[in-house]
């Protein structure tokens, strides 16, 4: 009997269940989006954040691996940069300079979203029978015990489509909560926690010379009792620098050129804005505010349809800066994939265990995102519990311990990078290394090379001095 999937939504979350349910031998796969998809790396209206900075870590390449083999490889030909974390970056936390260790640790691929998402939907699509159709979903059809498929909006026309298995993929923007409503499923929790950050982001040419200068990270102070203010210089493909900021309510970054440039010197070390200040500008600045964190507590239902399967940032989103949303999407996926080759699509109960097995990485960047925001000033949705501060002040330890303590950072890496689960900053050597602390004095100034010094210098038109 033949069987058809329908995906809602082809970013990256919905290529990459488009592909597992190739793979597990769905006779039709569609995947339903509104927008017009470029036919080269481009900005969509669908992707609110598209525009701004994104990492895809250690651990979110690894997944994307596994259910597109050649991925890595592809994004690396089409001008992804890889950066070691241990190495390749320049990182000021709330507690200091991190310093750069030569030591294998994990890595990251650097490169604009655009990039990310047509190099997946085309290596899906060549690898696979997928079909991608032009359309809004605006509906399910069924039950609340079983849903049938989905309801469509095309230029001029509305349908039904019928599907043994829906997997709504649509991201930040889903309905996924009134359509249950109008299936009779109702009581979905949600909860949102905002921080009020703004994204400015612009791109320059990258400044002959500079190719292979460090990624440059500057952390925002959610300790600080104030805005928190970040800044990243992040090379991506085409000889370019992505240079994004980010205020929270009341430090939020301007959109106007000189005002950009002004933010980054004001920043707690004024490494970015010297690296810019004499940089080609590619772009405009381009600002976004759709930031917030938001949890849909799906898997906690008490009624849940068979043949709906929900992943991605349509069960959580979180603050962008924490680099956490394209590898939890890959994550779901995995999921999707390991219980379909447990049962097939028509396995009872398929359903409600891949949405408990998605929500269990959502939970875990949600926890790492919230946990943060909520100490900035001015946060809405939440405030921190006893259980936040006693996580705080131990994180605090780490990250001070982890400024010149080689066993500290590799636990804060590995974690960050979605290689382990948290619990790896409290294994025994993690917890030692917090307890003895960093064996190195703090620096006060980015950890460059002589060369790089040389050439941040070169590169600089502040007239600042102290370079």
């Amino acid at each position: 009997m033949s069987r058809r999937a329908v995906v809602i939504g082809a970013g990256l979350a919905g290529m990459l269940a488009a592909a597992v349910l190739s793979d597990a031998g769905v006779d039709e796969v569609i995947v339903l989006d509104r927008d017009e998809l470029p036919d080269q790396p481009g900005h969509r209206r669908g992707l609110p954040q598209g525009r701004h900075a994104h990492l895809l870590m250690a651990g979110g390449i690894a997944a994307m691996e596994e259910l597109v083999p050649g991925v890595r490889k592809r994004l690396l030909a089409a001008g992804a940069h890889e950066i070691p974390l241990n190495s390749g970056m320049l990182a000021l936390t709330s507690e200091g300079w991190l310093r750069r260790f030569k030591r294998e640790g994990p890595v990251m691929l650097t490169c604009s979203r655009a990039l990310v998402d047509w190099v997946v939907r085309t290596a899906v699509l060549e690898q696979t029978r997928v079909e991608i159709r032009r359309a809004a979903a605006v509906g399910l059809t069924g039950t609340a015990q079983r849903v049938t498929g989905v309801r469509t909006a095309a230029p001029g026309e509305e349908e039904d489509l019928e599907a043994d298995l829906v997997v709504d993929a649509s991201g930040r923007g889903t309905r996924i909560v009134p359509w249950l409503e109008r299936l009779g499923i109702t009581g979905i929790r949600e909860r949102t926690v905002d921080s009020g950050l703004v994204n400015a982001t612009r791109i320059f040419r990258t400044p002959k010379g500079a190719e292979k200068f460090p990624l440059t990270v500057l952390h925002a102070d959610p300790f600080a009792r104030r805005p928190g203010r970040s800044g990243m210089v992040m090379p991506i493909e085409d000889g370019r620098w992505m240079v994004s900021c980010g205020g929270t309510r009341g430090g939020e970054p301007p959109a106007d050129p000189e005002g950009f440039l002004r933010y980054t010197l004001a920043l707690p070390d004024p490494v970015v804005g010297r690296l810019i200040s004499g940089a080609e500008p590619l772009t405009d600045v381009h600002l976004s505010r759709s930031t917030s964190n938001v949890r849909r507590y799906l898997e906690k239902s008490a009624r849940w349809p068979e043949r709906l399967v929900v992943i991605g940032d349509a069960l959580g989103t979180f603050n962008p800066v924490y680099g956490q949303g394209m590898s939890v999407a890959a994550f779901g996926a995995q999921v999707l994939g390991r219980e379909l080759a447990r049962g097939g699509p028509d396995a009872p109960g398929l359903a409600r265990r891949v949405l408990r097995g998605a929500a269990r990485p959502v939970e875990t960047a949600w926890s790492m995102a919230v946990g943060q925001d909520v100490l900035y000033p001015g946060v809405r949705g939440g405030r921190p519990t006893a259980a936040d501060r006693l996580v705080t002040a131990y994180t605090r330890r780490m990250m001070r311990a982890a400024t010149g303590s080689y066993a500290a950072a590799s636990a804060l890496w590995d974690v960050t990078s979605m290689r382990t689960p948290p619990t790896r900053m409290f294994h025994p050597g993690a917890v030692l290394a917090a307890l003895l602390g960093s064996p190195l004095p703090p620096s006060t100034e980015p950890p460059l090379t002589a060369g790089e010094r040389e050439l941040l210098r070169a590169l600089d038109r502040t007239g600042l001095p102290g370079v």
